[in-house]
């Protein structure tokens, strides 16, 4: 019997559909997102902003999507155990990342992270900037930033500071400004914002650079002094208070911000479509309605640029740790 083998023509076609085929599974899978529930970490316990205001807006991300979007928090090792479980997902869009700025400390204060926060995760979209006011008793003998930058000069190390740890968003905010303005101070760290507000009210504290939606009722009240924000522009909440650098302090603003994150090898896709139902969301007008409350400022950006902003802060932050000879706890 003679056996006939395949033309070339016939060969090349079979492998050419064998080769494309797993971008064409890719192709219909992204296209069917999202077919189920989708499941959204956050590396933060529950109540402070970092876990309110995704709630909020990807409530109503959900209604857009017709899928519900699962909060679940998992707190631990500074943001990172939470991160290192999505990091580790299926890459599918169904398991995602809802972080903030100790995204980018993270690897300058701890060693051999389980993942790579440069490649394991894909930034999607910023929520919005959440920065931080600094805060005083309101017995403080000063008024203005230079005035209290001039009392912790004329007596240095004698000023405390509270956090909520070493590396949190809020302490690295108050040591980038200590670091410009040139003064020393000590570090008094606590389980949460709360307790580190309370102390500030009662006078045994003499600052903390607090997220202002924490702050912003007791400013109102009248029970403690805002003496300048961190941001590069005023707040809407507070637009009487100077930022540190309109107070004289250039290059000592803090752009604290919030974002959704995708493990690596998501679609691009599945990317593309949530970058845009978190922009679609954040237009919403209930939505700006409950996120300005939470002292959350606009930050519109591409995906590119989200990507780039989380990479250049990485870069700081590990020049900062080094600087300053920083050291997790």
């Amino acid at each position: 019997m003679q056996h006939r083998l395949p033309n070339r023509r016939a060969l090349l076609c079979g492998l050419g559909a064998s080769l494309t085929l797993p971008a064409f599974i890719s192709d219909a899978s992204a296209q069917a997102w999202p077919a189920k529930p989708i499941k959204v970490v956050v590396p933060f316990g529950a109540g402070s902003a970092t876990d309110v205001v995704p709630r909020i807006v990807l409530e109503q991300v959900s209604s857009q999507l017709g899928q519900p979007m699962v909060i679940e928090n998992r707190a631990g090792g500074g943001s990172t155990t939470g991160t290192a479980a999505v990091s580790k997902a299926d890459p599918d869009g169904y398991t995602l990342l809802s972080t903030a700025s100790a995204y980018a400390i993270a690897p300058a204060l701890y060693q051999n992270l389980a993942y790579d926060p440069a490649k394991d995760l894909i930034p999607v979209v910023a929520y919005g900037a959440a920065p931080s006011v600094l805060i005083v008793p309101t017995n403080a003998p000063y008024n203005t930033l230079a005035e209290f930058v001039a009392a912790a000069k004329a007596k240095p190390g004698a000023m405390n500071f509270a956090s909520v740890g070493v590396g949190s968003a809020v302490f690295m905010a108050a040591e980038k400004f200590r670091a410009v303005a040139g003064y020393e101070s000590a570090h008094v760290a606590f389980k949460s914002g709360s307790e580190a507000l309370t102390e500030v009210i009662a006078g045994r504290i003499d600052y903390y650079f607090c997220p202002v939606n924490t702050a912003l009722p007791f400013i109102k009240e009248g029970r403690l002094k805002a003496l300048a924000a961190s941001a590069e522009r005023r707040l809407a909440v507070l637009p009487d208070v100077p930022t540190v650098i309109e107070a004289g302090f250039p290059n000592s603003a803090s752009q604290t911000w919030l974002g959704l994150f995708a493990p690596g090898k998501t679609p691009m896709e599945i990317v593309a479509r949530l970058h845009t139902e978190v922009q679609k969301a954040l237009a919403v007008q209930s939505v700006k309605d409950r996120l300005e409350p939470n002292g959350v400022e606009p930050l519109p950006m591409t995906q590119a640029q989200f990507q780039d902003l989380v990479l250049a802060d990485l870069r700081n932050n590990a020049e900062l740790v080094k600087r300053l000879g920083i050291k997790a706890n």
